[in-house]
């Protein structure tokens, strides 16, 4: 019983390291999309956004498989003690990574004209996507190293370097966006269209900064490797299963590997690249201008996604740490270890998102000032219609991984095409029939999101036997983040009739709203002493927990 709540505490503290690290990644992110914003303007942002929805397409195609599918072998042969076939597992996982990832780099730059202007309708996104083409190949590469360490059940190496590939991303973002949009601003004063060939220059300049983070983040992780690589040789040479797989069978195991996941998270995350297309399209037919549309994707793409992202970001980390530790206990038929891992990964991750969907949905308008210096309606309204999907997009996110660590890899794949099917025959009838633009794609994703939670968790129940704990996983969570939305809310009020200073009162309000919610949350007994351990500063939660009394 101590050996498994050590291995309990193991994952959840691998998963919440990862998870630390790509809050922390998202919040740069965030905040760098800022100056960004107010460089390049919506329309930039379209130009921006439209482009990284493509290289995403092109990314999850090529590569974005590879760290769930590399972890997941390595995992696998690592608990059988077959160390000289994990380490041929990634040797083999390099060699397909570059093939993948130059070609895919080589479509992009060379394609680029054809699909910004007859596939997503936007011509000027060109620049952009060109910039973005060689990082397709960097992060294949990226992607194996990551995997690899994941495998051997170590997240600390893709938690630094995406906090590294974070910071330089920001950095050179911000500054390229600024001066290709000066140097745009003289070509279209030559060209005749200033404005437009700046925003189009100045989204370029964003894009680089991917690029530069990329590729300093794999330096980064190659000089880890090699520094861990010494240890690992050793335990090679000492490896006596006496099964060597060759590597031809070895490509044959990452194809049928990839695939699956390959086919679940393209379907999944095409929504974006599909949704950009057919809005820009119905929104011409239906007589908007392209500039009017351009702005209202600008702000889709550069306020309100970059938004609601931040929380969905915990539940990937969770997912992605989850697989190689389900495929661990899945491999060794120790279904009692698998069902716990799932409750504990799917409570871990509703106890954040609940409550930063009701906090978004609260204070949109607030953040929206705070961080963007917008008071639109617009945004506010799809913050407020969206904030729900943040949930829906968590679960449906971590129920993916859940269900690739048990080896059904094929079930979010018939999952999301049946979403995704009926997820387009929303987005065009709210269009059409309703004539709700933008907030149409707004709607679309949330029932997308909700459906694939819906399915997987249909698909988890019927495979693993599992039950969900509904109240301390969905309704203790759920009072609790009503309660804190309420106080929140009337601490945000009070504050602006007293102070009217809508950045202290926003971030006075929040830091209130998170103290009650963990309050009520660990007086309900929503979480317990032992998954508080396993959460980042546990035990000192604990020990004021204790205190006060709240345990």
């Amino acid at each position: 019983m101590g050996e498994t709540r050590k291995r309990e505490s193991n994952f959840l503290v691998q998963g919440s390291i990862l998870a630390v690290a790509s809050i922390i990644s998202r919040i740069i992110g965030l905040l760098y999309r800022i100056p960004l914003k107010s460089i390049i303007g919506d329309i930039g942002n379209d130009y921006y956004g439209t482009a990284m929805e493509i290289y995403s397409i092109l990314l999850l195609i090529s590569s974005y498989s590879l760290p769930v599918a590399v972890s997941k072998l390595v995992s696998a042969r690592m608990a059988k003690g077959q160390r000289k076939n994990a380490y041929r597992i990634f040797k083999g996982a390099l060699v397909f990574a570059l093939v993948s990832g130059s070609v895919a780099a080589l479509v992009v730059y060379f394609g680029a004209g054809f699909i910004t202007t007859y596939i997503v309708n936007t011509p000027l996104s060109i620049f952009a996507l060109k910039v973005l083409s060689p990082t397709l190949l960097v992060v294949a590469l990226l992607g194996v190293i990551r995997g690899f360490f994941q495998g051997m059940g170590t997240m600390m190496p893709s938690a630094m370097s995406q906090l590294i590939e974070q910071i330089i991303n920001a950095g050179i973002s911000v500054w390229s966006a600024y001066m290709l949009f000066r140097y745009g601003t003289k070509i279209g004063a030559v060209l005749g269209n200033p404005a437009t060939y700046a925003e189009a220059y100045g989204a370029a300049g964003g894009t680089l900064g991917t690029g530069a983070g990329a590729a300093v983040a794999l330096l980064f992780t190659i000089v880890v490797f090699f520094i861990y690589r010494i240890v690992f040789i050793r335990q090679v040479r000492s490896d006596h299963s006496g099964k060597t797989e060759g590597y031809g069978k070895i490509f044959g195991i990452l194809v049928m590997t990839i695939l699956p996941v390959l086919l679940s998270t393209t379907i999944y995350n095409i929504t974006s690249f599909l949704d950009t297309s057919v809005f820009k399209q119905i929104a011409e037919y239906q007589g908007y201008k392209a500039l009017d549309y351009s702005k209202m994707w600008g702000i889709y793409v550069g306020e309100y996604k970059v938004l609601v992202n931040v929380p969905i970001a915990i539940a990937s980390a969770v997912a992605a740490s989850s697989v190689p530790s389900l495929s661990r206990a899945f491999t060794s038929k120790d279904m009692r270890e698998v069902r716990r891992k799932v409750a504990y990964s799917i409570r871990f991750v509703m106890v954040i998102a609940i409550p930063c969907a009701v906090g978004m949905a609260v204070l949109a308008s607030p953040i929206l000032q705070l961080l963007f210096q917008d008071d639109r309606e617009m945004p506010q309204r799809m913050m407020q219609i969206g904030a729900v999907s943040i949930i829906f997009y968590s679960l449906s996110t971590l129920s993916n991984g859940i269900l690739q660590g048990v080896n059904r890899m094929n079930v979010p794949v018939k999952n999301a095409v049946i979403a995704l099917v009926l997820h387009m025959g929303v987005l065009v009838a709210l269009m059409y029939g309703l004539d709700m633009n933008i907030y149409a794609v707004v709607w679309a994703n949330t029932f997308f999101s909700f459906l694939m939670c819906v399915l997987n968790g249909m698909a988890i129940r019927k495979y693993l036997r599992y039950r969900q704990e509904i109240p301390r996983t969905f309704i203790v969570p759920s009072i609790c983040a009503v309660v804190m939305g309420g106080v929140v809310y009337g601490v945000y009020v009070l504050l602006m009739k007293f102070l009217d200073m809508n950045a202290v009162a926003v971030v006075a309000s929040i830091v209130i709203g998170f103290c009650v919610y963990g309050i009520l949350l660990l007086l309900l007994r929503g979480l317990r002493e032992r998954e508080l351990r396993s959460f980042p500063m546990g035990n000192l939660i604990i020990k004021i927990a204790k205190k006060l009394h709240l345990m």
